[in-house]
């Protein structure tokens, strides 16, 4: 597995956040299940996963799968109670950094509680006033 990938698998299972944003691209793009729009820099991408990473409970991964630049992980947990299976889709650039990162889950009904979570954290979260406003 690629160094970035495990550090970045170790890090989510260890529920340590701070130590994601040193293995992203300053220019990494990020796509959420929840709705159509892509979400630009490590700041911005970093404060995403950071609220992701409190409203997923139960997380582990299942499967890692890919090879040199191009890696899916596996994962499964809860939002609000309801199952999700999903996977992260990551390219790495060539310094070995995240530079592309989407997220494909499944239910919908657990699609839509993970917007609403988010949601409901972003709206009180001074930092996303400046990236909704680039969003739009």
């Amino acid at each position: 597995m690629h160094p970035t990938i495990q550090k970045f698998h170790d890090t989510v299972l260890a529920h340590n956040h701070d130590a994601v944003p040193a293995l992203m691209a300053e220019d990494v793009r990020f796509s959420p299940p929840t709705y159509w729009a892509t979400w630009n820099g490590r700041e911005a991408v970093s404060a995403v996963l950071g609220h992701v990473n409190e409203v997923f409970t139960d997380f582990t991964y299942r499967r890692v799968m890919g090879s040199g630049n191009d890696w899916a992980l596996e994962f499964q947990c809860k939002v609000s109670g309801l199952d999700c299976v999903g996977v992260d889709l990551i390219t790495l650039n060539d310094d070995g950094l995240m530079q592309d990162f989407e997220v494909v889950m499944r239910p919908h009904k657990t699609i839509g509680a993970l917007r609403e979570a988010m949601n409901e954290r972003v709206k009180t979260d001074a930092r996303f006033l400046k990236f909704r406003e680039a969003l739009s």
